[in-house]
C-alpha cells in the first residue's frame, strides 16, 4: 500500500484564529509538516487552532506525536474536528482523547471555536 502525500491547508481567520485542513496521511514521513505549520502559525501570532482531520486516510504513531506537539506548543488548546471512526478509535484506545481537545460533528462548524 502506497502513502498518499499530505497536504495542508491553511485558514486564517479573525486576529489569533486559524485552520488546518489535512489531507492524505499523517505519519512519520508528513508529522514533521504538520509540526512546522502549526510552530509557524503560533510565531505569527495564530493560538487558537482547529486541526480537520478530515482528509486524513491514516495516522500512525507518528502522526498522534505530532498532534501532541502541536496541543502542548502554545498556551490554547488546538481543537481537532472531523476525526473518522478508526481515527477515533485509536485516540481513544491510546488515551490521547482525553488529552487532546476532540471535537464531534455535534459541536458544529470548524470556524465557531475560539
Amino acid at each position: 500500500m502506497s502513502s498518499q502525500l499530505l497536504a495542508i491547508e491553511v485558514s486564517r481567520f479573525d486576529v489569533g484564529r486559524a485552520e488546518l485542513r489535512l489531507t492524505g496521511d499523517l505519519d512519520f514521513d508528513s508529522a514533521p509538516e504538520l509540526v512546522s505549520a502549526v510552530e509557524k502559525l503560533r510565531r505569527d501570532g495564530y493560538q487558537h487552532l482547529v486541526i480537520d482531520l478530515a482528509g486524513v486516510a491514516m495516522c500512525d504513531s507518528s502522526g498522534l506525536s505530532a498532534l501532541v506537539v502541536a496541543h502542548r506548543g502554545g498556551p490554547v488548546p488546538v481543537r481537532l474536528v472531523g476525526i473518522n471512526p478508526n481515527l477515533r478509535q485509536l485516540l481513544d484506545r491510546t488515551g490521547l482523547a482525553e488529552l487532546l481537545q476532540v471535537s464531534t460533528a455535534a459541536d458544529g462548524d470548524t470556524q465557531a471555536a475560539g
